[in-house]
């Protein structure tokens, strides 16, 4: 295996390792109000990742929003296919930290620096809970 590109270190994180391709995001995340349950696409008019899908992306946003509606939301996401690999939060909460955990979906906080300055959305990445590192491993095309 080759070295990274670069690593992130992360402050928490929770769950096993995945890779897969960054969706990153200058703007907050809600599964309640941002997110289409049905498709996996960012549907908030206005949003940058608008029309955008979350489904087996690592998804990098800079804070969570909301929250008491997570725990229901990641879980139904999950059971209808269209869950990320992983959620990176620079700031999160605990209920979206539990409704995570009860999906099965992997979850960090805390960036060592800022994902945004370092990641493109295409990126291959590796998140790995129990080192709490984000690894960029291939750029995008």
């Amino acid at each position: 295996m080759s070295a990274p590109l670069h690593v992130i270190r992360l402050d928490r994180a929770f769950g096993p390792v995945v890779e897969g391709e960054a969706l990153v995001s200058e703007e907050g995340f809600s599964p309640r109000y941002d997110l289409d349950r049905w498709s996996g696409l960012i549907t908030k008019p206005g949003h940058r990742l608008e029309g955008m899908s979350i489904k087996d992306r690592i998804c990098f946003f800079p804070t969570a929003k909301g929250g008491i509606a997570a725990g229901w939301a990641f879980n139904d996401i999950r059971a209808k296919g269209i869950a990320p690999r992983a959620f990176c939060f620079g700031v999160t909460n605990p209920v979206m930290v539990q409704g995570a955990i009860l999906a099965g979906i992997p979850i960090t906080e805390g960036w060592s620096e800022d994902p945004r300055a370092v990641l493109r959305t295409g990126d291959w990445v590796r998140v790995d809970p129990a080192r709490r590192e984000v690894e960029l491993l291939r750029r995008a095309p």
